[in-house]
């Protein structure tokens, strides 16, 4: 494991990807940013990588941004650029957005930036101790993470308002009735469910399972018509793949197959 702010392995097809300053409640600096984007950009790049599973040391996700850190970020106007080979890991540009599934293992305290890096996430498992929480109209600014983007498009309008604008804690179970996380373990579990959620992705195919992201966000951001359109269109190249190949094959002879992503 590394020790820096991050920590990097991977296992098998997954790279676990793991907030760790917990002396600090993994408060988010500007090394752990960029750490965490240079990690998402070998998730990305990284061919015999098919899914990340993002968690946090100790005993909490993240108590947010250090805003020591990030005031003159925000004073700027921008995130600072973000080179070809990281993917910023508050998914704020849609054109180089993670290309890769990414399950979330959370605990704690996860307020502010860690709710917003929930929403960028495709499957969640909370321990049952989880307070989500965007605090920042308690601190005299608003979530720039995409979270007035993405909340009301997971739990509709009204349940997103109530938490945004109030900056009130959400419970695991609250989180779990809405929809924003898929299973609730007991406290320490998490991170083992979330592993094996991740390793259960790795073994689909991976040119399919990237497909299904790529026709989900293309919904999210061009809206139905768009992405029905490009749903015959994009399969076509898929259909010449080994592993669409492997899959008829596997069928017919009424075994697990075996992916290769190619």
């Amino acid at each position: 494991m590394s020790t820096n702010k991050v920590s990097v392995e991977k296992d098998g097809h997954v790279l676990l990807i793991g907030m760790n300053r917990p002396e600090k409640r993994n408060a988010l600096d500007l090394d752990m940013y960029w750490e965490l984007a240079t990690a998402y950009g070998r998730l990305h790049r990284d061919p015999d990588l098919r899914c990340g599973l993002l968690f946090a040391h100790g005993d909490h996700f993240t108590a947010g941004l250090d805003l020591v850190q990030w005031a003159s970020v925000f004073s700027e106007g921008k995130l600072p650029d973000i080179p070809e080979d990281m993917i910023d890991p508050f998914g704020l540009d849609e054109d180089r957005r993670l290309s890769k599934p990414l399950v979330m293992a959370a605990q704690g305290i996860c307020w502010t930036i860690g709710f917003e890096m929930l929403l960028t996430t495709d499957v969640r498992i909370a321990a049952s101790d989880l307070r989500l929480a965007q605090i920042e109209v308690r601190r005299g600014i608003f979530p720039v993470g995409g979270a007035t983007v993405r909340l009301f498009q997971e739990i509709g309008w009204g349940n997103a308002m109530r938490f945004l604008l109030t900056g009130d804690d959400m419970t695991a179970q609250e989180a779990y009735r809405l929809g924003l996380v898929q299973e609730v373990t007991e406290p320490g579990q998490q991170f083992d469910r979330a592993l094996e959620m991740a390793h259960h992705i790795s073994k689909q195919a991976p040119l399919g399972v990237q497909a299904v992201l790529r026709s989900a966000r293309q919904t999210q951001v061009e809206g139905n018509k768009a992405a029905l359109a490009s749903l015959f269109p994009d399969i076509q190249p898929i259909m010449q793949s080994e592993d669409a190949a492997e899959g008829v094959k596997a069928f017919v002879e009424r075994r697990e197959a075996v992916f290769k992503g190619r």
